[in-house]
């Protein structure tokens, strides 16, 4: 068995403050995972991660299937060792990149076949292929397959795939046999009664955490957090709740509200390639011309090692050359931004201060980013 355990030690009002214990290393909640889509943090290394206040990393399943291979990793010693990372690992299933990037998906009752994205090779993911791709790579926490409908399908389509996730999510708890634990998923898309409905159905099979899925596909801003609200209070209070991919400041922040304690998002990496840089005094596009001869620091109440060593004015010189080191620079300020922001409410929930915390960061700057600037 796995080594696990989860306590929550501080709460205000809804938001909990809590240690997770992984095979790999404790990780402090509420906690933001940089997502590692191929076994690496894009721009980052193992070792800066970590100067980050990274504790745990999202790798994905399907991708990490294509290739190199779940065998080929499991080969060389398992994912943490073939990608340089001592901490843990979060998974997740496969099943939301199949039916965003695959060709062709094709959905039955054992699971989907699809069209790699990679060579248009045909290929099968079930809710045992899964977990046992999940087993071979290693990870601390493997996410059972689910199936995901956009937000805009009808009711009744929604209903089916709550269904068939139940059916899916108990096929993957017999079938895990790896290492570390899994987690079940809530759907339910913006609908309330069907929320409830998968809660209630996916709690009964007792597993060591609970994510909540199916937001950020495609649903208006406001239903993120409706959804959210909605679903954490069903699920166990002694168990971790993870929302899955969401990730602006402010829906962190909200969501710590309403008692999440895990996230992942490639918001904080994939703005940082785009010169989309978050601070303490709210976003910044570094390729402005307003930067241009800006000798300040990019935020002087950040220590990492973009804003303690480097100007504005060199920072959008490398943006604006296309310099590799924008890019890396970037992603460290943004996930120490990221990181820094999480510690700041786990304080704040243990100083017993958050509802001040989150009303003053809801009002001020760094709330300031709007879903058409989040992937600019």
């Amino acid at each position: 068995m796995s080594t696990f355990a989860f306590a929550v030690e501080a709460r205000h009002g809804c938001a909990r403050a809590g240690t997770l214990r992984l095979a790999h290393g404790v990780v402090h909640t509420p906690a933001f995972m940089p997502v590692g889509t191929q076994g690496a943090v894009k721009a980052v290394s193992p070792r800066e991660l970590v100067r980050c206040g990274a504790e745990i990393v999202l790798a994905n399943t399907y991708h990490l299937f294509l290739r190199p291979g779940e065998d080929v990793v499991a080969e060389l010693g398992g994912l943490q060792r073939f990608m340089g990372w001592d901490g843990p690992i979060l998974t997740d299933s496969g099943g939301f990149q199949v039916f965003s990037l695959a060709a062709l998906a094709e959905v039955d009752e054992q699971g989907v076949a699809f069209r790699s994205h990679l060579d248009g090779s045909s290929r099968r993911l079930t809710p045992e292929s899964s977990m046992q791709i999940q087993a071979a790579l290693g990870s601390d926490v493997a996410m059972v397959l689910d199936e995901c409908p956009p937000a805009t399908a009808p009711h009744a389509a929604i209903a089916a795939a709550v269904e068939r996730t139940t059916r899916w999510a108990r096929r993957s708890r017999e079938a895990y046999r790896g290492p570390g634990v899994a987690f079940g998923i809530v759907q339910g898309g913006m609908h309330a009664d069907l929320r409830a409905a998968s809660a209630a159905a996916i709690c009964a099979l007792d597993f060591a955490g609970y994510a909540i899925g199916g937001v950020s596909v495609g649903e208006p801003e406001s239903a993120i957090e409706t959804a959210t609200r909605v679903t954490a209070p069903l699920l166990p209070d002694d168990r971790p709740r993870y929302l899955m991919g969401v990730g602006r400041p402010r829906d962190l922040v909200s969501a710590v509200d309403a008692g999440v304690d895990l996230f992942d998002c490639v918001m904080p990496t994939r703005n940082a390639r785009n010169g989309w840089l978050f601070t303490s005094r709210g976003p910044v596009r570094i390729k402005r011309s307003e930067h241009r001869r800006d000798p300040a620091p990019l935020d002087p109440g950040c220590g990492c090692e973009a804003c303690t060593r480097f100007s504005r004015a060199y920072l959008r010189h490398l943006y604006v050359s296309g310099e590799i080191l924008a890019a890396r620079l970037h992603t460290i300020h943004n996930l120490t931004y990221y990181l820094s922001l999480m510690r700041r409410m786990r304080e704040a929930i243990v100083a017993g201060s958050f509802a001040k915390f989150r009303d003053e960061f809801l009002a001020g700057p760094e709330a300031a980013v709007t879903s058409a600037e989040q992937d600019t």
